[in-house]
């Protein structure tokens, strides 16, 4: 596929429900981005908790799409349901991720409810999704608590699918021990799949690794088990930011082909709240992304979301569709 642009799915954090739904944003070079039907969502869900957030996009082999979201509204239901409670809302939130299909980027299917976890384990967060070399398969990862656990463990889960309506059973892809992690974006480039995740303890950084193999995992989980190595010049880079800011990695190859990092900086005052910070690497095998502010431009804070590249034929119908 040749890219002539980028579709960015997103979320806006705002104080009501209209926030929690689906949003996109067009850019020609990954740089520059534009909001799509009017800085309004595109698309909006009725069924579960009434909101979505934490999306993924994805383009098949089949050249269909894909979007996945947690089944989550902290507007209409965080005071209510879950009494104000982040520990309650990964206990007992949602084990099911809202999914929309379409085979052009505007039409899209109705919000279907798709259960990747048993009643084992707590809310089911932030999909993400990737296609597993040599198999006719996708792997479709999210981070989830196991029930009971005092320690508020979180860590990434993840499933096997062909049509992302039928799931394998759940299985650890990766976990601290001692600690929680959350928000997993895997991508893959020459041979190598590079995958970063959110350390959400206390003064945690977002920290990459890379692996020659996808799956299997061990029962374990740990990256010194399964082959994924950390990227110091990443560690390096996240060492010059302020401390447990940042969130929702989502890493593409730009027109110019660098590579970008979007993370979520949740760290300001709301409602001016900042949204994705760039971060670019020459080259994705050196691991090094530095803050990139100046050459990038949005038209809101964009919230937790993929991108994903498109045709030049697809952004423009996309663009007639949302304007």
């Amino acid at each position: 596929m040749e890219e002539k642009g980028y579709l960015f799915a997103h979320f806006k954090e705002k104080r009501t429900p209209d926030g929690e739904q689906v949003y996109f944003a067009l850019s020609r070079d990954g740089y520059q981005w534009e909001a799509a039907n009017g800085g309004n969502p595109v698309l909006t869900s009725a069924i579960g908790d009434c909101g979505v957030r934490d999306f993924c996009i994805y383009r098949t082999r089949e050249n269909h799409f894909v979007i996945l979201a947690t089944d989550l509204s902290l507007a209409n239901h965080f005071a209510g349901k879950y009494e104000g409670s982040w520990d309650i809302v990964n206990q007992k939130g949602s084990p099911y991720l809202i999914l929309w299909k379409s085979d052009d980027c505007v039409h899209w299917s109705e919000p279907q409810q798709v259960r990747v976890v048993d009643d084992s384990f707590g809310c089911a967060w932030a999909p993400d999704m990737i296609a597993v070399e040599g198999t006719d398969q996708y792997f479709v990862h999210w981070s989830s608590v196991k029930k009971g656990d005092e320690k508020r463990r979180m860590a990434i889960y993840g499933a096997l699918t062909k049509d992302f309506v039928h799931y394998s059973d759940p299985f650890l892809f990766a976990r601290k021990e001692g600690t929680q992690i959350i928000d997993s974006n895997v991508v893959y480039h020459d041979g190598w799949y590079y995958r970063f995740i959110k350390w959400n303890v206390g003064e945690g950084h977002i920290y990459m690794e890379r692996s020659r193999k996808l799956l299997p995992v061990t029962d374990s989980g740990l990256s010194e088990e399964n082959g994924w190595e950390r990227m110091p010049a990443f560690d390096e880079e996240m060492e010059k930011l302020e401390a447990g800011q940042y969130e929702a990695p989502t890493c593409f190859r730009m027109a110019d082909g660098k590579w970008c990092l979007m993370l979520d900086f949740y760290g300001t005052k709301k409602p001016e709240e900042q949204g994705y910070v760039p971060f670019v690497a020459d080259d994705i095998a050196t691991g090094r992304f530095v803050r990139s502010d100046a050459a990038f431009s949005f038209p809101y804070g964009f919230k937790h979301g993929t991108v994903m590249p498109v045709t030049a034929e697809e952004f423009d119908r996309i663009r007639r569709a949302y304007p």
